[in-house]
């Protein structure tokens, strides 16, 4: 069993920016691939971007491509989402989530095995 821990959301003016962490029990985590998703009100949870097991190859939703970067430290566990150029439309809650087999990367939410509760992101305009 897998339990990940989001932390690092808050509030921000627009145009500001949030480093978003999400921490990983488990001794294989440097095998998973990670992903970012999110959540607004009335909508359904979206991808935001997804790493390689190894950190190598990343790839993003075309909402925020250039402006959101996601990246690993396979020695801490961690996987970070660190956000710039925050917009409104940014407003959401953040999840990370993990798949054991992290050969490549993945977009899908059914592709993913183990989820964290999530951490809330307001963007003011």
């Amino acid at each position: 069993q897998v339990q990940l821990v989001e932390s690092g959301g808050g509030l921000v003016q627009a145009g500001g920016s949030l480093r978003l962490s999400c921490a990983a029990s488990g001794r294989t985590f440097s095998s998973y691939a990670m992903g970012w998703f999110r959540q607004a009100p009335g909508k359904e949870r979206e991808f935001v971007a997804t790493i390689r097991w190894s950190g190598s190859s990343t790839y993003y939703a075309d909402s925020v491509k250039g402006r959101f970067t996601i990246s690993r430290d396979n020695a801490k566990n961690t996987v970070y989402l660190q956000m710039n150029s925050l917009k409104p439309e940014d407003t959401a809650v953040y999840s990370c989530a993990a798949r054991p087999d992290g050969v490549s990367w993945y977009i899908r939410r059914d592709e993913y095995d183990y989820w964290g509760q999530g951490t809330q992101v307001t963007v003011s305009s």
